[in-house]
């Protein structure tokens, strides 16, 4: 799942106009991974990648091409309708229509960073590997996103201990004065870097805590493209980062 490539390689040169595809893979590479460290059953069809999850975790869907044919668009309806739990689709191409399914949309802006340095994190920023660590990061992005069917927290149950040895998965914690203040996900997948969860816990907002989760988390992935999808407040952020945005995703969800 992780490659690497040198500043110099042509092959590792991604457009404006591939962002979106990119962006498509490199999610399903992470949710693929979340869905089966957790024991969920995953779903691949040439146009949308599944991971059906429970009442809490729910279904998450990932669009994978622009063109989904009638049985790919019945079967992810019979998904839908049949989930356990919420439901969240995201489509970087903005070409796939939920809403008859029940699901509301909103659109958020794929982004694209060519390969490049990164300043020093103004806070210490550690990549996760001790069991105390991950279950910080995750009561950061249970609180940071919102995600009230993930409480009460359950250890594990967000980030499965055995995520942080898949290929090209890392989780990061940012630390002011040595309290965990914030947390990131950043996943390698076909050559393209991308980021997930960046999130800061409400008692350390305006900060600086959230830069230097993202500072942290691209330390690795200097040599590389990356991608994310940015929300309306971080998009600034991303932008001063040198992220540039490449074209509109439509996300959408359930109301369960």
């Amino acid at each position: 799942m992780t490659t690497r490539s040198t500043p110099t390689d042509p092959s590792m040169s991604v457009t404006l106009a591939e962002a979106p595809t990119r962006q498509a893979r490199n999610s399903a590479a992470f949710w693929t991974a979340t869905g089966r460290c957790r024991g969920h059953e995953v779903i691949r069809r040439r146009g949308f990648v599944a991971v059906d999850g429970d009442e809490r975790a729910g279904l998450r869907i990932l669009i994978q091409e622009p063109d989904l044919d009638p049985g790919e668009r019945a079967e992810l309806g019979e998904l839908v309708r049949r989930a356990a739990g919420p439901v969240n689709a995201e489509d970087p191409f903005g070409s796939t229509d939920l809403g008859h399914l029940g699901m509301r949309g909103w659109q958020m802006p794929v982004m694209l960073r060519g390969p490049g340095p990164v300043d020093e994190p103004a806070l210490d920023v550690v990549r996760v590997r001790r069991p105390e660590d991950l279950q910080a990061a995750e009561r950061i992005v249970i609180e940071g996103f919102g995600l009230d069917g993930f409480t009460p927290h359950r250890p594990g149950e967000l980030f499965p201990a055995a995520l942080i040895e898949q290929p090209g998965v890392d989780v990061f914690v940012a630390l002011h004065d040595g309290v965990p203040a914030g947390a990131g996900v950043s996943v390698v997948a076909e050559g393209v870097g991308s980021h997930y969860w960046i999130g800061t816990s409400s008692a350390f907002r305006s900060r600086g805590v959230g830069r230097a989760v993202m500072l942290g988390s691209l330390a690795h992935l200097t040599d590389l493209p990356v991608t994310l999808t940015a929300s309306k407040l971080g998009r600034p952020l991303y932008e001063s980062l040198g992220y540039t945005a490449a074209a509109l995703s439509t996300w959408w969800a359930s109301d369960r």
